[in-house]
């Protein structure tokens, strides 16, 4: 039985925080840290750096914005206040698709892990994945955000245990080593952006935290805060415990660098670890997809029926299976880096529009209310994100032409949905 009760405000700073830390985390370390070493080299600790940089300009526009806004809808809100329905809902479909390319990037990459310890084929893995994360999530909110806690626990250990291999090798290589230079380090700059996607999901929490317009800004900032320290460690560790040329065409690269310190034992650990890691990241990025739809339901471009909330467990069920259903479709791409990018794409162009929305309300709401405000203007022209705007269209351009070729088919299915309605 349906209804359309309100969901349940359970979760607090604490929660929200380690929520966060879990969603980003599992994504780029685990996943993707090969294909980046391929690009970057030893400086692939330089390419997280410089995507940290990004997110924190546009994570710092989404701490002003879900602080004004503190709802479920998110962009769709931060947009149409700032612009309009239209652009609200295209920016809206941009990241409803980025969600499920989000879990289908990552349930590749647990399949790639579990693939090495059981050889068991990629696309059955994945796909299995996805099923039981649609169970969890479909169970209840409360249920979701522990399960995310307790693996979040688990893939941090799996980090500290890397970093701890790695700390009395460091120095032992030169971290400047650029095998294809600038070009190769910011090319892996907008792949490994792939491992900071999650902080902006963390506005999602909105419908479901208490007092959300303190607590979800500063559960954004922390959590970035905390993955980035732990990604460049991690980045630099890495390659000085494994060549970055083994990283760049390994499946479990954490496998091969734990193996080749520890011996087999270790990288059957740290796969195990790996597993929890990319499928707290897919679960995550399910959970946000979902709740920006139940956050639509009912607008002038999204069917009611997307608000449609379970009655027992109070979970947008409807908005949660579809979620699930793009996100296995997605599997079939197979290349890991190919939709770890068309996510990228469509997390660049909204993070255009975010900036742009800050920079807006900013001008023409001046007197409204921001329990978060961004430090720094120059007039009512907030500097930050400018440069978040600025950063977002360079790493834009960074992409294969391929990618933004289907981003750009993508992004049309949207645009066409709102000529149609």
């Amino acid at each position: 039985m349906a209804g359309k009760e309100g969901l349940l405000r359970e979760l607090g700073l604490f929660t929200v925080t380690l929520s966060g830390v879990g969603i980003i985390l599992g994504a780029g370390v685990y996943a993707l840290i090969g294909q980046a070493a391929g690009l970057a080299g030893n400086a692939v600790w330089l390419a997280f750096a410089l995507a940290a940089l990004l997110a924190a300009f546009t994570g710092l526009s989404y701490a002003e914005l879900s602080s004004m806004f503190p709802r479920a809808g998110a962009e769709y809100e931060y947009v149409s206040s700032a612009f309009n329905d239209r652009l609200a809902f295209i920016i809206s479909w941009l990241i409803i698709l980025s969600g499920s390319l989000a879990a289908a990037t990552v349930a590749l990459g647990f399949a790639g892990y579990f693939s090495a310890l059981t050889g068991y084929p990629l696309l059955p893995a994945a796909a299995g994945l996805l099923l039981v994360l649609t169970g969890i999530l479909l169970y209840g909110v409360r249920e979701t955000a522990y399960a995310a806690i307790v693996a979040t626990l688990i893939e941090a250990s799996g980090l500290c245990m890397i970093i701890a291999i790695g700390i009395p090798r460091l120095g032992s290589v030169d971290y400047l080593e650029m095998p294809a230079g600038l070009y190769g380090l910011f090319t892996a700059s907008a792949l490994i952006f792939f491992a900071y996607q999650g902080f902006e999901a963390m506005v999602k929490f909105s419908d479901e935290a208490r007092e959300p317009e303190r607590t979800v800004p500063r559960a954004l900032l922390l959590a970035l805060a905390i993955s980035t320290i732990l990604y460049i460690l991690v980045a630099l560790c890495a390659v000085s415990l494994v060549p970055w040329q083994q990283l760049a065409i390994s499946d479990a690269p954490f496998a091969d660098v734990a193996a080749g310190t520890l011996g087999g034992n270790a990288a059957i650990v740290i796969s195990i670890i790996a597993l929890f890691a990319t499928a707290n990241t897919a679960l995550m990025s399910l959970y946000a997809s979902s709740r920006i739809l139940y956050g639509m339901g009912g607008s002038s471009y999204v069917p009611a029926l997307f608000s449609r909330v379970q009655s027992k467990c109070r979970t947008p069920y409807i908005a949660i299976v579809f979620s699930s259903m793009i996100a296995a479709i997605f599997l079939f791409a197979g290349n890991i880096a190919f939709v770890a990018n068309l996510t990228n794409f469509m997390l660049f162009v909204t993070f255009v529009v975010i900036n742009a929305s800050v920079i807006m309300l900013r001008v023409r709401a001046p007197g409204a209310s921001r329990p978060f405000r961004i430090p720094g203007s120059v007039g009512s022209i907030p500097l930050v994100p400018v440069a978040g705007l600025v950063f977002s269209v360079f790493l834009l351009a960074q992409l294969d032409i391929r990618v933004l070729a289907a981003g750009f088919v993508l992004a049309a299915a949207g645009i066409a949905w709102t000529i149609r309605k």
